[in-house]
């Protein structure tokens, strides 16, 4: 079993990001990434902050929007408007979740599709299912890196991702199509699950379920990607695969923590500098 080691990898992309922005500050461009925060969670407090060291490492500057839980749609859209036509700003993020009283996907809409980092904007979503060049969500960036890095070959392999989120699962499942796999996607109303991870020769998933996958529901040699992350009581942070066990028979598989996370907060960077690039 080798462990699919995230943590390693982003560092090593962040010199990269590194030399590219010190190429671009040389010719007096900034890369810049402008963040909003909608309310007080506290887990969305932590992935801004993570957001925020990475862009300081790599001389990205940063600039954080807080604004209050109880801030209307039309505030949070004016907001955003400003900043799209702000020619200082390269990419603009929302963290997610927002305040139940905001429609997330008008907000998302908003955002200009050449600033949209995430990758959320329907424009690159369409982009990204066409094969066409776009931004692309973070984290299923990071886990197609991370697999190419490994030497990991996807064409012609069979992969089972579970969970069909817009965020990870849908965009993912494209991105390994486009690669030539072939896809099988599990999502709650899915009657049996090992059914699909069985088979498959790569299983991503991405839940939020502690010991979803069991060495049972895998097959030897099978390359496992956990994306989830999930906080046991003892503070300690676990993903959806019984690891221990799992680990046994997999030929490669990503830690959690260690794993996807680091690569998901590069590949941001990465779509900032690519927005960079492309302005200027």
């Amino acid at each position: 079993m080798i462990l699919l080691d995230g943590k390693k990898l982003a560092s090593q992309i962040e010199q990269d990001i590194i030399k590219q922005t010190k190429q671009l500050t040389t010719r007096g461009i900034t890369p810049s990434l402008a963040v909003i925060l909608v309310g007080n969670d506290s887990a969305s407090q932590t992935y801004v902050n993570m957001k925020a060291k990475a862009c300081k490492r790599v001389g990205i500057t940063s600039i954080l929007y807080e604004m209050p839980v109880n801030t209307t749609e039309q505030d949070l859209l004016y907001t955003i408007d400003n900043l799209n036509k702000n020619h200082q700003i390269d990419g603009i993020l929302v963290q997610l979740p927002l305040p139940s009283h905001i429609n997330t996907y008008k907000i998302l809409e908003s955002i200009s599709p050449h600033k949209d980092v995430d990758g959320f904007h329907i424009q690159n979503s369409g982009k990204l299912h066409c094969g066409l060049d776009g931004f692309v969500p973070a984290t299923p960036l990071g886990i197609m890196t991370l697999l190419r890095h490994y030497n990991i070959e996807i064409q012609g392999k069979d992969v089972c991702i579970v969970g069909a989120s817009n965020i990870v699962g849908k965009p993912l499942a494209a991105l390994m199509l486009n690669a030539g796999a072939t896809i099988s996607i599990c999502h709650i109303q899915t009657k049996e699950v090992s059914f699909y991870t069985k088979k498959a020769d790569i299983v991503c998933v991405g839940v939020g379920k502690i010991n979803l996958i069991t060495k049972d529901m895998v097959k030897q040699g099978a390359i496992v990607v956990d994306i989830g992350i999930n906080r046991l009581d003892n503070g300690k942070l676990v993903g959806d695969v019984d690891f221990q066990s799992v680990s046994n028979i997999c030929s490669f598989i990503t830690p959690v923590p260690g794993g996807v996370g680091p690569m998901t907060i590069t590949s941001l960077l990465q779509n900032t500098l690519k927005s960079a690039q492309n302005r200027h």
